[in-house]
Order: C-alpha cells, then structure tokens, then sequence
C-alpha cells in the first residue's frame, strides 16, 4: 500500500499511527479527530477504498484517477477537491520538474494523492505537528499549509529561471550558435510555470471568500491572504521571465542576422579579390597561350622585337588590370 503517512489527530495532536487504511477508519470512529492520509501514487482500487469510505465525489475521483489535470479548487458539498502543480527547479540540468498533487479536505480527513516527488509533504506535516494549536484548527489549516509549501516551492525555481536567463543574456553577444534552442526550451519551461502558478491566486481567492460561510478562523483567513500575496509575485514572475526571454530570442534573431549579413560581405570580398587576381592573370595567361599554340606562319616569330614585345604586352595587361581593380575596390 503507498501510504506515506497516516494518522489521526485529536486537538492537534497524533494519538494514533495506523498501519493501514481500515486502522484509520477504525480510530476514526473510535476517537473522532482528524485523519490525514498521504497517498504516493496509489493504484485504482486504493483510491476507490478512500472514495467508498469519505463518499469522495465520483467526478473529482475520476480526476485523480486520471491525473494531468490543471490546478483548480472545487467544491462536493461539503467536501474540497484541489489540484496543485508543484514545481522543483533541478540543478544538474537546469530544468524545471512539474509534479501533480490532488487534495481531498473533507470535515474530519485530508487525503493527500502525490503523483511526483514535489512537494515535501514531510516537511508540512512535521511543521504542523509542532504547531498543535494550528493543526487543531482542522482539515482547513492542513490545506493551508500544503498551498503554503507549494507557493514556497516556486520560490526556487523561479530564482533558477532568474539565473538561466542572466546567462542567456550574457552569452547573447558571444555569438552561441544554441542559444537560440536554450531560450526556446527555457520559454516552454516558464509557459508551464505560468499555466501552474495562473490559477493559484483564484483558487485562494475563493477560499478566502468561502471562510465566512464555512467559519474558517481568523488567523486562517489572514495566512491565507499572504500565500494569495506570494502566488502573485510569482505569477508576475513569470510573465516577466516570458517578456524578458521574447526580447531575449529577438535581440539574437537580429544578431544572428548581422553575423550572417556580415558574413556575406566578407565573403563577397574574397570573391572580388579571387575574381581579380583571376582577370590580372587571365592576360598574360592569354598572350602565353597565343604564343604557345606553334604554328608555323607567325609572322612575330622573325621579329627581334617579338619576344620582349610578348613580355611587355603581359605585363601591361596585368598592371592595367590591377589599376582598374584598386580603383573599384576589389583588391
């Protein structure tokens, strides 16, 4: 069974580590309190057990079943069906990692279904326990802290875009013939980012506006305000990665260019040059090539004057030439 962790709590406290899901069920009706069951991964009939016994809606079971989903809050009755998309920034490559968590908050449990490593719900779940008086505030203050850690999570990768791109931009003018491919794969990291964090304000938003009918304490509605403040500045976040890297891939569209323009001209210079060192040669070549061809009657072969007269011809032709060039700027 991929049970993380399971208990129950009675006034903030644990009083009881079951070892499986009908234990749970047992103290539950036992001793009251609250139950949290963290699920890794868990197979259908897993899901189905905890369904059948908190009377889950068939629709949000189905959406954990399935998986993919795109963060949401939604409401069955009297319970709270949320999805988040955690994220995780990984050094070694310099990408980001998006998991997918589904939380089922109910009026005495919390069922937790991760899908990937993010995020570290140990650590939420020791940092409640020694915070009794905050645990004892029910289903709502374990929500709360989950939305906090996944907030908090953003935090690292939205600093890991941040010195990706100061990369970037510093190689922009170093000519990187990949650079063009690493803002790319970076730009679909931050789209992802963003259809992650957009809907995070919204879904607090409506927590907040639903504490008063569902008398959320005080303190509660207040934590949550700032985890609301956090999910903006990282959704803004995000879409200033996103304008920053548009200009980033402009600006290296435009150099590439240039390279690419100065390129041509330096290659049209050599062609000028080749192309007239070519036509200065091609006139003594020429004359030589008359001179040689051996006929018979050639009325210069007589002449005393013929041979320096030849040498004098192919020398002109190629001065003339070179002059003319010089002048044009081919050489």
């Amino acid at each position: 069974m991929p049970i993380v962790d399971n208990a129950v709590y009675v006034s903030g406290h644990r009083i009881e580590n079951p070892t499986s899901l009908e234990d749970t069920f047992e103290h539950m009706s036992a001793h009251g309190g609250m139950a949290w069951i963290g699920l890794f991964r868990p197979t259908r009939e897993e899901i189905q057990q905890v369904a059948v016994e908190f009377s889950l809606h068939p629709l949000a079971v189905e959406d954990a079943l399935s998986g993919h989903q795109r963060a949401k809050l939604e409401r069955y009755g009297d319970i709270l069906f949320t999805v988040l998309r955690p994220a995780r920034y990984i050094d070694e490559t310099e990408t980001v990692e998006f998991g997918e968590l589904h939380v089922f908050v109910g009026p005495n449990f919390v069922v937790t279904i991760r899908h990937a490593e993010s995020p570290d719900l140990a650590r939420v779940r020791h940092r409640l326990e020694g915070q009794p008086e905050l645990l004892a505030l029910g289903p709502e203050a374990v929500l709360y802290a989950i939305l906090d850690e996944v907030v908090d999570e953003y935090q690292p990768v939205t600093v890991g875009i941040q010195n990706d791109i100061d990369e970037i931009e510093d190689a922009l003018f170093r000519g990187n013939v990949s650079l063009s491919q690493r803002i790319y794969e970076l730009s679909r990291e931050v789209i992802a980012l963003q259809r992650a964090a957009q809907p995070l304000p919204e879904m607090l938003e409506q927590l907040q506006q639903g504490a008063a009918k569902y008398h959320v304490d005080i303190e509660l509605q207040r934590s949550l305000r700032d985890v609301h403040d956090h999910a903006l500045r990282i959704t803004d976040r995000g879409a200033t990665f996103r304008a920053l890297l548009g200009n980033a891939l402009t600006v290296n569209a435009t150099l590439v260019s240039e390279r690419q323009t100065d390129t041509a001209l330096i290659q049209s210079e050599q062609v000028k040059k080749i192309s007239g060192w070519a036509a200065i040669l091609f006139g003594p070549t020429l004359v030589g090539t008359v001179y040689g061809m051996n006929f018979t009657y050639m009325p210069e072969l007589d002449w005393i004057l013929g041979y320096p007269m030849a040498l004098i011809l192919m020398a002109a032709t190629s001065v003339a030439l070179y002059i003319v060039f010089r002048k044009k700027r081919w050489l």
